[in-house]
């Protein structure tokens, strides 16, 4: 898209990626050869019935550990790969709070990712992530998640306003274009520097 200056009431921010620098994708290349790219990394993982039901809250940890590693055929055992991941949420991006304070006052901001139990309580309880938004729609705790058009259209019933007024933030490119089929402004942003300029550019920020 066009940068431009809509009027915008709401901003819904992805965390991973966008705001929490993440950690992980190198390690899961190394163990699935067969995945070749990022990109198809990320296309097998929001189709995965493992990650599905686990980041909608239909079941455990365990369960879920086993069923990934069965699912990429990964070369270590469940408990090593749920180890590893639960440590891919590494750190928020320096700023990341000092954005979300610029824009608190002129917006309602929200909180949408795909989660779970385990990153989520590291966003809450270490980094008090979800302080700094009016809303928040963990995907574990609503019961749907990215990129289907349930789990946006619920946001936006749960905020009420019209998708035209709504800007959203991912890293991610087939979330951004699940967004832009439903009418919000869309902004595909890669930490939090990508996210500040794009928020400039439409004329977000105040000087």
């Amino acid at each position: 898209m066009t940068d431009t200056n809509p009027e915008l009431d709401v901003i819904l921010f992805d965390l991973g990626g966008v705001l929490v620098e993440l950690a992980g994708v190198e390690k899961m290349l190394e163990w699935s050869k067969d995945l070749g790219s990022t990109d198809e990394l990320w296309r097998r993982w929001l189709s995965s019935e493992a990650v599905r039901a686990f980041e909608t809250g239909r079941i455990g940890t365990e369960e879920f550990s086993q069923r990934l590693v069965g699912e990429f055929g990964l070369p270590v055992p469940p408990a090593e790969f749920l180890q590893a991941f639960d440590g891919w949420p590494r750190a928020l991006f320096p700023g990341a709070k000092d954005l979300l304070a610029e824009l608190s006052p002129h917006y309602r901001l929200a909180s949408v990712s795909n989660t779970n139990e385990l990153h989520w309580a590291r966003f809450t309880n270490v980094w008090t992530l979800d302080q700094s938004f009016h809303h928040n729609f963990p995907s574990h705790h609503v019961g749907r998640l990215k990129p289907d058009a349930d789990y946006f259209e619920h946001v936006l019933e749960a905020m009420g306003t019209p998708a035209s007024r709504v800007l959203f933030v991912d890293d991610n490119a087939i979330n951004v274009a699940a967004a832009a089929q439903l009418g919000m402004v869309t902004r595909r942003v890669v930490g939090v520097e990508g996210a500040r300029a794009a928020m400039s550019a439409l004329g977000l920020l105040r000087a």
